[in-house]
């Protein structure tokens, strides 16, 4: 029945599932969201708490950045290397795109900061130059990882660089990255600790900030990493201990960063109340299946700073922070559905400058013709601000955005 529920509104919602079953609605705050494959795991056991599709594959994104810090961590654990040894990166490494650490020609790190800028930066310049120095190149450390992964136990793990950016043909499952967790925990507590880190100093700048999810589930959250690329989502691996117990979890394909980390702190309060004797399935015992990834964002899609959509918009007011200005874009989506509209329009949260104040305006975007005037009549029937904006409007600064 709340399947069926779930299916319905989202497709009231403007939403379509895709034929691979790899997504599917969960909760949010503000109603239900289509995300990927995720998976509860408790690190001393192995036992799943949890999970739905855990064996689909996926298109890992920075996530991949956790095996490349096993496979340094396992350079410092047998000692071929030291975290104060200094390298440099090459032509190659410095003309990774963003995110970067961005060091110039010559100019080095320790093996500590490489670690912390993984971690805080996602860095995908260090990555490669981490690459460079366990492996000699990009493509031999992309065998290594992929070798250590199917050592592991991640049977349906490949990569193909050491930073997550995109390649078609690096996939992994929630499955096989639970497992690679659960490694760094066990295998790793003398260096585990980096992936606590939110921000460092390289020299007199200020590397960071973090992932949020350590914020959000303070004082439990242990850390990990996210990543995203336009395929795949938002991703996110994190560990918790809690009542001397610690978990770990992976959520896959979210449309927005902070939805994926809200749902993966409810998943850890869903999963440290369960009752559970140690009968369910071991993390290892779940099955991978063969699957096409699905694609999360279009590319064309992608960029969150679109604006270039035919559609007319919504303008719902400009308010004083983003959280307001997302409660009236949600209720206005909800006022569309109320009134009949089945076809939703595109979130667009513009920041509004005046007098050096910032501001966030709310925006319905892209409607069908004849939507937004319906939407303004009824939000003026009832005294309420709407005003309906041509597509040409949509062009920065979006001065006529202030109110």
């Amino acid at each position: 029945m709340i399947s069926r529920f779930l299916t319905c509104l989202l497709a009231l919602l403007g939403f379509s599932l895709p034929a691979a079953a790899q997504m599917a609605a969960v909760a949010s705050p503000s109603g239900p969201v289509l995300a990927g494959p995720y998976v509860v795991v408790d690190a001393a056991t192995g036992e799943t708490l949890l999970e739905r599709n855990a064996g689909s594959s996926w298109y890992p994104a920075s996530l991949t950045k956790m095996m490349t810090i096993y496979l340094v961590f396992e350079q410092l654990k047998s000692g071929r290397l030291k975290l104060e040894t200094p390298f440099s990166l090459s032509e190659a490494a410095r003309a990774r795109p963003p995110s970067k650490l961005g060091l110039g020609p010559g100019q080095s790190i320790t093996v500590e900061q490489g670690l912390q800028a993984l971690v805080a930066r996602s860095a995908n310049d260090v990555a490669h130059g981490f690459a460079e120095l366990v492996a000699g190149s990009e493509p031999a450390f992309a065998q290594r990882m992929t070798e250590t992964a199917h050592r592991l136990g991640m049977t349906a793990t490949t990569f193909r660089n050491a930073s997550g950016l995109p390649d078609p043909g690096q996939v992994t499952t929630a499955r096989d990255m639970a497992i690679l967790a659960l490694a760094l925990v066990k295998e790793f507590p003398d260096y585990y600790g980096y992936f606590r880190t939110q921000e460092f100093m390289l020299g007199k700048t200020r590397v960071g900030p973090g992932i949020k999810f350590l914020e959000l589930y303070a004082p439990y959250a242990e850390g990990l990493k996210t990543g995203f690329v336009c395929s795949s989502g938002f991703n996110i691996v994190g560990s918790a201990m809690r009542d001397g117990r610690r978990l770990v979890a992976v959520a896959f394909g979210f449309r927005r960063a902070d939805l994926r980390d809200e749902f993966l702190v409810r998943l850890f309060d869903e999963a440290y109340a369960l009752k559970t004797g140690g009968n369910r399935p071991k993390i290892w015992q779940l099955k991978n299946t063969p699957s096409t990834p699905t694609t999360v964002f279009e590319q064309a899609d992608c960029h969150p700073l679109r604006y270039d959509y035919p559609g007319e918009a919504a303008w719902l007011g400009t308010f004083g922070d983003w959280r307001a200005a997302k409660h009236a874009f949600d209720v206005g989506q909800a006022d569309l559905a109320r009134l009949g509209v089945t076809r939703l329009g595109k979130e667009w949260i513009l920041p509004v400058s005046s007098n050096k104040v910032t501001k966030q305006a709310a925006v319905i975007a892209d409607l069908e013709p004849g939507v937004a005037e319906k939407l303004c009549a009824d939000y003026q029937g009832r005294k309420l601000f709407c005003q309906v904006k041509k597509s040409t409007d949509m062009t920065a600064p979006f001065s006529g955005f202030w109110r």
